[in-house]
Order: structure tokens, then sequence, then C-alpha cells
């Protein structure tokens, strides 16, 4: 009798395990600290946080189909609701891990909408970077790598890489609109502002707020040995995608993390007086 009630207690435990997952967001301006945070994160074994997502544009494109004529035809909003709400339980099905802290745009107000319709006590996790810092990060990247998708454009000079990567269409913008809607329009329950130098400097503290915002247990975490990111068994293929490079951490203690030039030096004078004023959530 006890070992079939510690057998059925275990099954109970580890379907929880599979089944009632606490999903988390990340939102993160790009260079900001999102891949060495993800991997300080999943040293935790209860936590996935995981790299780029395509769970926003899925359930984007879900909620595209309710202006198709099929359903404004017939207005099945209970059924639709079903599968939209079941989308996280589904996608993160086989990942064993407790939390999962999803990485996708979610500031942005189309994905909040949308994750409105379909989750409540949303907590976003937002990573922001000085701009300009940013920018130099991507410029000493594409100088560094030849197959960095900066240098895949007709943009040369560092004034003209720096001008593509703000295009409205560009990596940031999408970002900055999504982190200024958050801070703008929203409750501050729903977010937690981690600065990029925060996270590398003063490491140990910065994470442990972050756990206070998500209200889960706290992990002794190892910040002097910073590996690369992977989670559930899987990394980024950069190689393939977007350039060499582009997710690779600096393997070590996260006190030895710091770049090998000044932003300011290297990105053009016009160009920091031109986005600097994009900073907002510095004011």
């Amino acid at each position: 009798m006890f070992r079939l009630t510690w057998w059925f207690t275990s099954i109970i435990k580890y379907s929880n395990i599979l089944y009632m997952k606490d999903i988390f967001f990340l939102h993160g301006l790009p260079r900001a600290g999102n891949t060495v945070f993800g991997s300080i994160m999943n040293q935790n074994p209860d936590v996935a946080a995981t790299a780029n997502s395509i769970c926003a544009d899925m359930i984007g494109e879900l909620f595209d189909l309710k202006n198709t004529d099929v359903f404004l035809n017939y207005p099945d909003h209970k059924s639709f609701d079903n599968v939209a709400k079941s989308v996280f339980d589904n996608y993160y099905k086989d990942w064993n891990y407790k939390y999962i802290i999803d990485r996708s745009p979610w500031g942005m107000p189309i994905n909040l909408k949308n994750l409105k319709e379909i989750k409540s006590n949303i907590k976003i996790i937002v990573l922001v970077r000085d701009i300009i810092e940013v920018l130099g990060s991507f410029i000493d990247w594409s100088n560094r790598e030849p197959t960095s998708f900066v240098n895949q454009y007709e943009a040369k000079t560092r004034e003209e890489k720096c001008h593509m990567l703000m295009n409205k269409e560009g990596v940031i913008v999408k970002e900055l609109i999504g982190i200024k809607h958050l801070l703008d329009h929203q409750s501050k329950e729903m977010y937690h502002l981690v600065e990029f130098n925060d996270l590398v400097k003063n490491t140990e503290n910065t994470i442990d707020g972050v756990y206070n915002f998500l209200d889960i247990p706290k992990f002794k975490h190892d910040f002097n040995n910073i590996g690369q990111f992977k989670v559930n068994n899987m990394g980024y293929d950069d190689e393939s995608y977007h350039g060499k490079g582009l997710h690779t951490l600096k393997k070590g203690s996260i006190k030895d993390y710091k770049e090998d030039y000044n932003a300011y030096d290297i990105v053009p004078k016009n160009i920091i007086d031109t986005y600097k004023k994009c900073n907002f959530w510095m004011k």
C-alpha cells in the first residue's frame, strides 16, 4: 500500500512539472544581456529561459484568423479561446521545467494585447542598455566577424550601419517601441526593468531582484562559471543564421565580463547625438 501511494504521488508530482508550468516573459533590447541572463537563469534546473521564441508570432497569427471571413461568418469565440489559451501549455509540454521565461517582443502593443486575452497575472522582465552601447556592440561584432548580418546590407560605414540598425524595420526599434509601451501604459507590477550594467556588475543583487519579481524560489547561482547559452538541450545556430558569434558568451566569471572597447569611441558623434534620446528609461 505504501509503495502504491508513493508511486501515485510521484506520478502526480511529475505530471505537475510537465503540464502545470508557470510562464513568464522576457522582452529585451538586442545586445542588452539577453543571452547571458538566460545562461545564468538556466543554471537553475527548475527554470528555462528560452532563446528567441516564435510564441508571440504564433499567437499573433492565430488571432489574425479572427479577421477572416470564415471566422466572422461563424464567430465561435469559445472554441477559439480553447486553442489560444492552450498555446503555451502545448508548446512547452515536453519541457521538463517548472518555470518558463519566454523571450519575445511581448511589450509590442499588439503582442501584449493578444497576451492579455489568453493570460492573467502577466510578468515581463525587460532588459535595457544604453542605445549607444547597443550600437557599439553591433559595430564591434561586425568589425570582427565578416558573416555578421550587419555586413550583409549595403551599409558600409559605421554611420550607415548604425542608421540601418535604427531603421524602423530594424532589430532595435521594435524592441524600443515595446519597452516604451510597457513603461508608458502598463502597471509597474507587470514589468521589471533590468539594466545591462547592473546585470554584469551587480549580478547577484540583480538576479535576486528577478526572483523577487517572479515570486519563485531562489537558486544559488555560480557567477564564476558562465557557460554558453543552452536550454532544453539546444543552443543557437548562429553560423547558419545572422552570423557567427552573435550569441557567443565569454566563458568564466561574470566579474570579467567587460567590453574591449568604448562604445562612445567607435560610434560616430553625430549618431550619438541623434540616438542618445532613445534612452527614455533613464529619465
